[in-house]
């Protein structure tokens, strides 16, 4: 495992796997749920033993109160969870994937809504990675591109010799955008890059490597060889020793160096990527070509600055993420000073926020306990390696964020893996790297990433509409049924209970999950990791709103035993009542869904009936729940036919379940402001 794969391997397999906050979630819910379902059950089994002692024999009543329990847990249990969960996250990857947002896991999903940080390579992200020659420096003169340059100009010859741009059907360049757009300037200058390759032949090459950021290539030149040398200018100036002006090579100067170093950084202010370029000329090839001879004793021929122009929708996207809490770190192999004009460009960073920028090499110098600490200090990481993002995303996760990581190449793959999100390149993107990631971006642009995250916040917030629907719902049974076994009433059968789960908890439950953006939704802060679907306010909902659906359902119980064409007739009577319980406690959950569109916005709004599943699948469902009543129904739920009085009951008590709802909000609302 001593090759450079080998490290990328053996990085991998150390990644830490993440739990997605979706599966903390879910199995902290279980947990809950199984502990309180089981005690709720056993009570309601002991005390509707006790109070219904005598009124039948007692092996038939361990059974009646038996299969009350076990009702009441099936109901209890929202089952329908795991299978709304996963349709509501699978429509999420298909209105991502039209966002050219491309989902591999579905938690992804949920999780990208609650991320804190998105680390974000610079070059095709958020820029648009189409470079283009801008300025050359050489002879100690600054050269626009549009200045002549001749053909024996060894800065030209250093850009198209180590350049491992293809060229192909007489014009089209394939290769890194860095150096196809040298390439390109030669072209526009009329030069004939083919006569160029083929006189200059290529015999050895030391590649580019992010440690070292260099290339070099060894060419024919007639009875010589010709070293051309491309790369980083601060670390090719290590190895120069010589300047070449007006054709005489002399030692190079510090004042030259500084003239250089100086001309390389205000370059940089202008946001342009700067490459330095260099050479030299041998009498033979080397034995073995190495960074240790090849790139040394050269001789100084120039800079190229290339401008990479920001995708137009970035800065926008920057700022949307910005409004909705999430802190986006750049990442580049740029020098410090173009990150830093960049980054100041896309609104990352404020002008002269000059210590908020950290280079690979100051990284290297910090410890993990230090760089912890302050990780927060730094928004833009400059002259990177792949092996360091790995160390930010670890030093982000210590303090608790939810950090998605960008990467295209072989070795950002551990990155992608020990991040939260991993987004893989699409177009730019290395099989490897896409493998690793959690999702791809069809377009490699970051406004994907922030639409991707709006999705994402939707997705959490209609999962949380869903749990409230049915939680609320559940608690509204389980009250129900344990405050009538408590006082001794008869209670809602098995058969009934069955039957308003299967009507209440599918339909309108999954149309939830299918709810449109809510405005407003990208000005919030996001969740946090510790947060879960029962935060913001929603295991309080829950509570009072299933305390409510019970006490109206018993109200109308009671109601029942003094309304309806039978009063005077217990028997009868009572069956009524049993009824309108029965019928208020459906038909309620139905009311009280649409009550969970919102959970503390008003439903008098205009857009609450813009969802036509949601629309058709309440319709549905009071249709179903409602044809209990046919004659032919009635036998078989053990339920008695109702008058236009008791009816009004029923709905009156689903219209108050609305009510009181949307009052509680109103103060809610206030109180927040």
């Amino acid at each position: 495992m001593n090759t450079e794969v080998g490290k990328i391997a053996t990085m991998l397999n150390n990644a830490d796997e993440t739990d997605t906050p979706l599966k903390e979630n879910l199995n902290q819910l279980s947990k809950t749920l199984t502990i309180m379902i089981l005690a709720i059950c056993v009570v309601v089994f002991v005390v509707g033993m006790f109070t219904k002692q005598g009124t039948e024999p007692t092996n038939k009543l361990m059974i009646d109160m038996f299969l009350v329990a076990v009702s009441l847990a099936v109901a209890a249990i929202p089952e329908g969870l795991p299978a709304i969960i996963t349709i509501i996250l699978a429509l999420g990857t298909q209105t991502m994937a039209k966002h050219k947002a491309i989902v591999r896991k579905l938690p992804a999903i949920e999780t990208l809504g609650a991320t804190d940080i998105i680390c974000s390579d610079k070059t095709g992200t958020l820029t648009q990675n189409r470079m283009t020659v801008e300025k050359i420096y050489y002879r100690g003169e600054i050269h626009s591109a549009d200045d002549e340059i001749y053909e024996d100009n060894p800065a030209l010859l250093a850009m198209v010799l180590a350049n491992d741009t293809k060229i192909e059907n007489g014009g089209d360049l394939l290769g890194d955008p860095t150096e196809t757009s040298l390439i390109q300037y030669a072209f526009d200058q009329n030069i004939d890059v083919d006569q160029m390759l083929e006189k200059y032949k290529r015999i050895q090459e030391v590649p580019f490597d992010s440690e070292r950021k260099l290339m070099s290539t060894v060419n024919k030149d007639g009875d010589q060889y010709f070293v051309a040398v491309k790369g980083a200018p601060d670390e090719l100036l290590k190895r120069v020793t010589s300047v070449a002006i007006n054709g005489e090579v002399t030692p190079i100067s510090e004042q030259q160096r500084k003239d250089i170093l100086q001309t390389n950084q205000d370059m940089a202010k202008e946001a342009l990527r700067v490459l330095g370029l260099a050479y030299k000329q041998i009498d033979k090839p080397y034995d073995d070509p190495s960074t240790n001879n090849v790139e040394q004793d050269l001789i100084f021929a120039g800079l190229v600055g290339m401008i990479d122009p920001e995708r137009p929708e970035a800065k926008a996207a920057v700022a949307e993420a910005h409004s909705a809490g999430i802190r986006t770190i750049m990442i580049t192999g740029d020098h410090q000073v173009t990150a830093q004009a960049i980054a100041e460009r896309l609104g990352i960073l404020e002008p002269g926020q000059d210590k908020r920028v950290l280079t690979g090499a100051q990284l290297d110098e910090l410890s993990d306990d230090y760089f912890v600490k302050h990780v927060g200090d730094y928004s833009v990481y400059a002259r990177v390696s792949p092996e360091h993002k790995v160390r930010i995303v670890k030093a982000w996760q210590a303090n608790g964020k939810i950090v998605a990581m960008t990467g295209d190449g072989v070795n950002d793959a551990p990155s992608l893996k020990q991040a939260d999100i991993g987004i893989g390149m699409g177009i730019t993107g290395t099989e490897v790297s896409k493998g690793a990631s959690d999702m791809i971006l069809a377009d490699d642009n970051f406004a994907t990433i922030v639409k991707a995250v709006k999705q994402g916040r939707k997705v959490f917030s209609n999962i949380q509409k869903a749990i409230l629907c049915l939680m609320s719902c559940n608690v509204g049974e389980v009250l129900t049924v344990f405050m009538m076994t408590m006082l001794g009433w008869d209670i809602l059968t098995p058969v009934q209970l069955l039957w308003i789960n299967l009507v209440t908890d599918t339909l309108p439950a999954i149309a939830l999950g299918v709810e449109p953006v809510e405005d407003g939704i990208m000005k919030r802060r996001p969740r946090g990791r510790k947060s879960n679907f029962f935060s913001g306010g929603v295991a309080s909902s829950i509570i009072y709103q299933g305390i409510l659906e019970g006490i109206l359902v018993l109200g109308a119980y009671q109601l029942g035993l003094h309304v309806g064409p039978h009063v005077g007739n217990a028997a009868l009577q009572h069956g009524d009542a049993l009824t309108m319980a029965f019928l208020t406690l459906g038909l309620i959950q139905l009311f009280h869904a649409i009550n969970s569109k919102y959970i503390h916005e008003s439903i008098f709004r205009k857009h609450t009936f813009s969802n036509k599943w949601f629309n058709w699948a309440i319709l549905i469902a009071a249709v179903i729940m409602a044809a209990v009543e046919l004659p032919f129904m009635t036998g078989f739920f053990d339920v008695t036919e109702l008058d236009a009085a008791q009816w009004c009951v029923v709905l009156g008590a689903g219209l108050c379940m609305i009510v009181i709802v949307e009052i509680v909000k109103f103060f809610q609302r206030r109180e927040q402001r």
